[in-house]
């Protein structure tokens, strides 16, 4: 079976940027007729619908680790999806209707709140942007508040759990309960009240 071309994990580039979220709100849309919504994919089928959108020009996200693996003798560098099961699209009623025909669609979940989503998916883009190593976090344990006051993450807040030789900083997706961890040196973690 041949190795396929990377589909972008985000399209277009800048689906993130829009509305600009503030710590006091939000500037509205330009786009009112386009609304989040969570893909919930049939098993292993999150990349082939990200391909499938790509060619139609619907908009999604598709977080993704990046991982070595030896194929046939030669090491490559493999894209996996950080939420199995998972796409987030923007989409029109249209496109809803598109994205359910696809036969890769278990369901679509509506978001109730756009913004929360949205904010979620941003942090998410910059931790995957700083490029260290991640570990998917498939249940996200309580633990303390924190905002990271030093570094590229600074000013973010998520929870923290201990773990040997650091901190796990994590990052959420609250919508499908389901997140990602970056090690951290606890010296830049600094604890919310």
């Amino acid at each position: 079976m041949p190795i396929l071309e990377a589909e972008p994990e985000l399209f277009p580039e800048s689906l993130l940027m829009e509305p600009v979220l503030c710590d006091d709100g939000y500037s509205e849309s330009t786009d009112t007729a386009r609304s989040w919504w969570v893909s919930h994919t049939r098993p292993r089928q999150e990349k082939a619908l990200a391909r499938q959108l790509f060619d139609e020009g619907v908009p999604y996200y598709l977080p993704c680790d990046r991982r070595r693996v030896r194929v046939r003798s030669r090491v490559v560098t493999s894209r996996v999806p950080l939420f199995g099961g998972y796409l987030f699209v923007r989409i029109t009623e249209a496109e809803r209707l598109r994205v359910l025909n696809t036969n890769r669609v278990a369901g679509l979940l509506k978001v109730s709140d756009q913004v929360r989503l949205l904010r979620d998916l941003q942090r998410v883009y910059r931790v995957l942007d700083l490029g260290a190593p991640i570990t998917a976090e498939s249940r996200l344990e309580p633990g303390t508040s924190v905002t990271v006051r030093h570094g590229p993450l600074a000013g973010m807040t998520g929870t923290v759990v201990k773990a040997a030789g650091g901190f796990k900083f994590i990052v959420s997706v609250d919508f499908i309960s389901r997140g990602l961890s970056v090690l951290m040196d606890g010296a830049s973690l600094g604890i919310n009240e």
